[in-house]
């Protein structure tokens, strides 16, 4: 990258508000945010996020995109790789002190092992989209998985339309239960091949960088417990998520996991999200 634009790239992040911006669209990575969203998220007023989000695209660092009446706003990562790739090689001068403590987790150059993944899906609740997903990882998986889920707010009930479901689709559900994510924050805690968000309001909490660098993912669901109508109704909206929710696993348990880089899995992760549904709401 070249130093008038790494600068202006530096200047734009030394504001803390653009900095919160740009840190809140590389969580929902490569997806865009509608600007009503970002405000909401971050507690912004919505002239004080236009102010940030010009800002931001001007240096490069945030791109926009038309859809129909909405704007969307993503983190731009070619310009975010060669932001980090300027401070680390040319500020830092690719000193191995300084670049050692990130590259010693994970290679990306090594190919992904085989068998033994052990996957997080965090939502808000962990009443429904999130159990639906640890369910299915754990019965699709083929032995390679070890399936956990967690919430950020989580209830003390699972959602009853959701343990229906899964019983009908033959998931045996005795034990599913409804945990909150600082189970799995511990020091002792196991390390994550995977963490995915599966509800956009988990995307949207501040959480700390996860331990162990994980391939992260944010597939996104609009929420079926807040389903209005009928409880025909109500388990039909559960059951086309159970559904969604199902094309992605499947997809994701037939990666050739071994033969991918982390690159390569990261760039398979997202477009499992991508192809498989529109971009949810926030």
């Amino acid at each position: 990258m070249e130093q008038n634009r790494a600068a202006h790239a530096f200047a734009t992040l030394g504001h803390p508000g653009r900095l919160a911006v740009l840190r809140l669209l590389m969580r929902f990575a490569p997806r865009g945010v509608r600007p009503t969203e970002i405000a909401e998220a971050l507690a912004l007023k919505q002239n004080t996020l236009s102010h940030h989000l010009a800002d931001l695209t001007a240096s490069g660092l945030v791109q926009v995109e038309r859809r129909g009446r909405s704007l969307f706003y993503s983190a731009d990562l070619d310009t975010t790789e060669d932001l980090i790739g300027y401070l680390a090689l040319d500020v830092g001068r690719a000193r191995p002190d300084l670049l050692a403590p990130l590259l010693s987790a994970q290679k990306d150059t090594a190919a992904m092992r085989d068998t033994d993944f052990d996957v997080l899906f965090i939502c808000s609740g962990n009443s429904a989209r999130s159990i639906f997903a640890e369910a299915l990882l754990r019965d699709l998986g083929k032995g390679k998985f070890q399936a956990f889920s967690a919430g950020t707010r989580p209830g003390s009930e699972l959602n009853p339309f959701a343990l229906e479901i899964l019983k009908r689709n033959g998931h045996d559900v005795t034990g599913l239960r409804a945990k909150h994510l600082s189970e799995f924050q511990k020091p002792d805690s196991i390390k994550m091949d995977f963490v995915f968000t599966v509800c956009d309001t988990a995307a949207a909490e501040e959480c700390p960088p996860w331990p162990g660098q994980p391939i992260t993912g944010h597939w996104g669901l609009a929420d079926p417990v807040k389903a209005v109508g009928t409880d025909a109704e109500k388990a039909l909206v559960f059951a086309q998520t159970y559904g969604a929710l199902k094309r992605r696993i499947a997809a994701f348990v037939e990666l050739p996991f071994e033969s991918l880089t982390r690159i390569a899995l990261q760039t398979q992760v997202d477009g499992i999200a991508h192809d498989s549904e529109p971009a949810a709401k926030v």
